[in-house]
């Protein structure tokens, strides 16, 4: 079967930008709100709990979720960032991987992160990938997403320094939390943040949880 084209275009994106991306991103996460949502969601999961972050680029997330104290490894699209990821934190587990056809067993995870990696799927896929996010998580499972908030389709050409072509969307946050509780989940939690160091939009972070029965 022939792979859509959106795939192909961003696992070829970030496989150009994949050395660049990681000079240029620091290992510390800002701003500090951003770092206060993953702490919730590390104390709402609990030490030592499996965790999966989809989309994980080079491994920051998830090194930064393990310096939280949470059993985590990464998956991701690009070959390219995941051997950046595995150089830059041998200590932890990445492997190449489609949300879209997430292979962790049901109810296997306490815990799933998607740190703008939503934000490349056509939005029409979202139900989908929330029913999978479901499907892995064990009942009570917190799930976090962070997103660009808006609605409108960027096309980005140029991206670290290098000619690509991939999209990206700026997805409601509102949308996001009804196809969440259609998927089953309870969105506990959603944090609006204004642009910050060069940001075009404002971003937005859902906490939800699997529900238990």
């Amino acid at each position: 079967m022939t792979e859509p084209h959106w795939l192909t275009e961003t696992r070829t994106a970030y496989d150009t930008v994949a050395e660049d991306y990681a000079r240029l991103l620091p290992d510390v996460v800002e701003p500090p709100l951003d770092r206060a949502v993953l702490a919730a969601f590390a104390e709402s999961v609990g030490p030592g709990r499996p965790v999966l972050e989809v989309g994980c680029g080079t491994g920051r997330i998830t090194a930064h979720l393990r310096r939280l104290g949470l059993d985590v490894t990464g998956v991701d699209l690009s070959p390219g960032m995941v051997a950046v990821a595995r150089r830059t934190y041998p200590e932890l587990r990445f492997d190449v991987g489609s949300m879209t056809e997430l292979t962790a067993a049901d109810g296997s995870l306490a815990g799933l992160v998607a740190w703008y990696s939503l934000i490349h799927l056509p939005p029409e896929l979202l139900p989908q990938v929330f029913a999978g996010f479901h499907r892995v998580l064990a009942a009570g499972g917190h799930l976090l997403l962070a997103v660009k908030a808006g609605d409108r389709l960027d096309r980005r050409e140029r991206a670290y320094g290098h000619p690509v072509a991939y999209d990206v969307h700026w997805l409601p946050p509102e949308r996001l939390a009804a196809q969440l509780t259609a998927a089953g989940f309870a969105v506990t939690a959603t944090v609006l943040r204004e642009p910050v160091d060069g940001e075009r939009q404002p971003q937005a972070f859902l906490l939800a949880r699997r529900a238990v029965s």
